[in-house]
C-alpha cells in the first residue's frame, strides 16, 4: 500500500496551510493594482487560512472576527464583504477544505481497479492531507462540534458523501442492510481520527492507515480475507499480516 507523502501542492490547497498575512498574496496599492475580482479572490482565501488558524489556536468560541482579520491583515469591511458572520466564514473553510480532501481521496481510489486497494489509497491520501495541515484538522474534525447545529449538519453531510467509496461492497448475509454497516464503518474512521487529532498527534495520523483499512474491509469480506486483500496490494505474504492493536488513547 503505497504511503508516500503527497506533493506540496496538494496539501497547500488546504485552508490554514497558509499564514493569512502570506507575502505571496500582498496585494499592491496603486494604479497597478490587480482587478477587483482577484482581489477580493486573493482576500476570501487569506481570510479562510486565518479563519483556520485562528480557530486550531484559540477554539472556535473565542476566537472573533478581529482576530480573523488581524490575521489576514485586512479590514472588518472587507470580511463582511465576504461573509455574514463568523459561522459562515467557518462552514466556507469547511466546505472547501473537506471537498479538497475528499476529491483527493477520490482521485487515489479511482487509480485503483481493486475496491480493496483503492480504499487503502483513499484513506492514505485522507490522513496524509491531515496530517500535512494540523490547523485544517483541528479546525475541521474538533472545532466544528463548537459551532452547533450547522456544524452538526454539515459534519452529517460530509460523512454521508463517503458512502460512494463503499458502492462496489457485496452484499451481507442475513438481510443486514448494507449501507447501516457502511455509516458504522465511516463513523468509527472518522472517531478514530477525531480521537487522534484531539489528544494532539495529528502528524501521526498516516499510522493508523493499516487499522483503518482493515476495518474497512473486514465487515464485507471477513477478518481473514480482509487480511489476505491488505497483504496483496501491500506486497506482503497474508501468513504474516499483522494488524497491530488499536491503541485505546488513538
Amino acid at each position: 500500500m503505497d504511503t508516500n507523502p503527497l506533493p506540496r501542492v496538494d496539501v497547500i490547497l488546504l485552508p490554514g496551510a497558509r499564514t493569512g498575512r502570506d507575502p505571496a498574496r500582498s496585494i499592491k496599492p496603486g494604479p497597478r493594482r490587480q482587478p477587483a475580482g482577484v482581489v477580493a479572490a486573493t482576500q476570501r482565501e487569506r481570510l479562510l487560512d486565518a479563519l483556520v488558524r485562528t480557530v486550531a489556536e484559540r477554539g472556535y468560541q473565542h476566537a472573533t472576527v478581529s482576530d480573523i482579520c488581524r490575521a489576514a491583515g485586512v479590514t472588518r469591511p472587507v470580511f463582511y464583504e465576504q461573509f455574514s458572520g463568523k459561522e459562515d466564514a467557518f462552514l466556507a473553510a469547511h466546505r472547501h477544505g473537506t471537498g479538497v480532501v475528499v476529491r483527493r481521496m477520490a482521485a487515489a481510489f479511482a487509480a485503483e481497479s481493486d475496491w480493496c486497494a483503492g480504499i487503502g489509497q483513499a484513506l492514505g491520501a485522507m490522513l496524509q492531507l491531515l496530517a500535512g495541515t494540523p490547523a485544517f484538522a483541528a479546525m475541521a474534525v474538533i472545532e466544528i462540534e463548537a459551532v452547533g447545529p450547522a456544524g452538526r449538519r454539515e459534519r452529517e453531510q460530509l460523512l454521508t458523501r463517503f458512502r460512494a467509496f463503499f458502492a462496489e461492497v457485496p452484499q451481507l448475509p442475513g438481510g443486514v442492510p448494507v449501507q447501516a454497516v457502511v455509516d458504522a464503518v465511516v463513523g468509527g474512521v472518522y472517531s478514530a481520527i477525531h480521537r487522534r487529532i484531539a489528544s494532539g498527534r495529528t502528524e501521526q495520523l498516516p499510522e493508523l492507515l493499516p487499522v483503518l483499512s482493515m476495518f474497512c474491509l473486514a465487515p464485507f469480506l471477513g477478518p481473514s480475507e480482509a487480511a489476505v486483500r491488505l497483504a496483496s496490494t501491500s506486497g506482503e505474504d497474508p501468513s504474516c499480516t499483522r494488524i497491530d492493536p488499536v491503541d485505546t488513547r488513538q
